[in-house]
């Protein structure tokens, strides 16, 4: 029923910023929450960030605390992940996921629908 659909990513050099769009294509439907993850070669996939759908009730992985920003354009079915001082680190394919209980938890598990995913490399 959802289909979600990443952009924003691509080649960047460490200390740069991007931000990277989760569009859900169909429109909404109810209360969930959106949250972002992402895998490296050889890693499981990791939690980054994640929002509720009242916007106001964001989480973030230590690792990007600070540094990185989740937010919801409701209006345009949109999430956004703002990512700055980018590091080596950071370069996995980046997921967007929703779930359909408005938790935003940090599981994978707990997501029932997945973009396409976003690879975003960091050179140093």
């Amino acid at each position: 029923q959802v289909q979600l659909v990443e952009s924003g990513g691509g080649l960047v050099r460490a200390g740069d910023s991007l931000r990277l769009s989760c569009a859900a294509s169909v429109g909404t439907t109810g209360r969930y929450a959106t949250a972002w993850f992402r895998q490296a070669p050889g890693k499981g996939r990791e939690f980054v960030a994640s929002i509720r759908w009242s916007g106001s009730r964001t989480y973030y992985a230590t690792s990007v605390q600070g540094r990185f920003t989740i937010s919801r354009d409701s209006t345009k079915n949109t999430v956004y992940l703002q990512m700055n001082s980018l590091s080596t680190e950071d370069t996995a394919v980046y997921y967007c996921g929703e779930d359909s209980f408005d938790s935003g938890s940090y599981a994978a598990d707990e997501y029932k629908y997945w973009g396409q995913g976003t690879q975003i490399t960091v050179s140093s």
